[in-house]
């Protein structure tokens, strides 16, 4: 149920349980990609491009910037060779990404990630 929108254009929901209500703006998505393994981007949300740094290193430029760097960053890398992703650095205009394979060395692998936090 839709309880209301207040004067700083934020809307109030219902919760399932019908108890306590959540503010829709700060959970929603922020940003989203689903990137080749150059940093291109296949289908994204508020990002405008990808920068490939070198072997299993991207970056991430948002359309629509962070408000500051207090955003949570996600991701996983899209393929089925036990590699690992983590958030290298964060910025309010972009975010960087590492990926490392089985074997403990960088690896170009088709990547994922998502963005929760405040739009500027």
């Amino acid at each position: 149920t839709l309880t209301g929108v207040t004067a700083a254009g934020t809307i109030a929901v219902t919760a399932e349980g019908g108890t306590v209500t959540t503010n829709l703006q700060q959970g929603l998505c922020k940003a989203w990609h689903l990137s080749s393994d150059a940093a291109v981007p296949t289908d994204s949300f508020n990002i405008s491009g990808g920068t490939d740094n070198g072997t299993g290193d991207y970056s991430y430029a948002f359309s629509n910037n962070m408000g500051n760097v207090n955003y949570a960053p996600s991701g996983l890398c899209a393929t089925d060779d036990r590699n690992a992703q983590f958030c290298r650095s964060r910025a309010a205009d972009t975010y960087r990404i590492r990926h490392y394979g089985h074997d403990d060395a960088f690896a170009d692998v088709i990547n994922s990630g998502s963005i929760a936090g405040d739009l500027a």
